[in-house]
């Protein structure tokens, strides 16, 4: 029984329309999914993902009316997104330079050539050169060329006051992997791996013990995901509740399963299963395209359209 790798990771934004258009029009992700928050029906949660919407490749975003986030530990720091080759990491640099962003210059960052970059809402990002391995599916109507377009999310960076205490956790709870560390300018980073390992299946963890807590808010972090398959969720449900890790218990999320918990940093995470999928109720083709709703929303379709701005 093992985590796989990173399943999808939820970010804050308080400008829903403008969110849509920077990952859609610039990052050249697909909208693969435009629902709502299952527990505050006025926000809507909006996932961007590759071509065929997989597990693993999905940036998603809650719409709420929040401060701007305040930096600090406790808060995921800045999330990779995997690109293949150093010619990506290149065209990727101009493009983003064109459209006015706060970008970095191309750097190694953990033996990986890495471009640091922020959305226009602060979210800390960075396009990360996997060498192209694994699989990848383009989206044929992305603005980005197929080659250059985004292959999925890793590795994630934590702050941390405290990076003992939650290695402890993904390694004992969560069955992780300690495999390398390596500096940064604000401080060490020790490297945990899932599955097969690689940069898609990877945390990161900043060690800042001087630093001030976080507070969270739109360009900030909501949680990260870990990938598990459909037949494991019971078990894991179990493992937590025997290692005393307090949880949400099971909750259906209808495109896929979850359990939350807290790690002893103040990271929320999840564990999630690869299926049911996002074509449970909409076709491949057409993802995205309306607002979509669990069954058990399906009953409140009118109001909650009529609370919800158009994008």
């Amino acid at each position: 029984m093992q985590l796989t790798g990173l399943h999808h990771l939820t970010a804050i934004t308080a400008q829903a329309s403008a969110n849509h258009a920077f990952y859609t029009r610039v990052l050249g992700l697909r909208l693969v999914k435009k629902t709502v928050n299952q527990d505050d029906v006025s926000a809507y949660h909006l996932f961007y993902a590759d071509g065929l919407a997989s597990p693993g490749s999905d940036v998603t975003f809650f719409d709420w009316p929040a401060p701007r986030e305040t930096r600090g530990t406790g808060s995921i720091a800045r999330t990779g997104l995997r690109v293949a080759g150093p010619g990506a990491i290149a065209w990727w640099h101009d493009r983003l330079s064109r459209n006015g962003g706060t970008v970095g210059a191309p750097r190694e960052v953990d033996g990986r050539l890495t471009l640091a970059f922020e959305d226009p809402e602060g979210q800390r990002l960075a396009l990360v050169d996997d060498g192209g391995a694994g699989e990848a599916h383009p989206w044929s109507r992305s603005p980005v060329p197929a080659e250059h377009q985004i292959r999925g999310l890793g590795p994630v960076t934590l702050s941390l006051a405290d990076a003992a205490r939650t290695g402890a956790v993904l390694v004992e709870v969560l069955g992780m992997r300690r495999e390398r560390s390596y500096d940064l300018p604000e401080g060490e980073v020790s490297v945990y791996a899932m599955g097969e390992g690689g940069p898609a299946a990877e945390l990161h963890l900043l060690s800042e013990p001087g630093r001030a807590p976080a507070r969270q808010g739109a360009g900030g972090v909501h949680h990260v995901a870990f990938r598990i398959p459909d037949a494991d969720y019971g078990a894991w449900a179990d493992r937590l509740q025997q290692r005393r890790m307090p949880s949400s218990g099971p909750i259906d999320r209808y495109y896929f399963r979850s359990l939350y918990f807290r790690e002893p940093g103040g990271v929320l995470f999840e564990i999630a299963t690869d299926g049911p999928g996002f074509t449970a109720d909409e076709p491949l083709d057409t993802l995205g395209e309306r607002l979509a709703l669990p069954p058990f929303l399906e009953p409140r379709r009118a109001q909650i359209e009529a609370g919800l701005k158009p994008l």
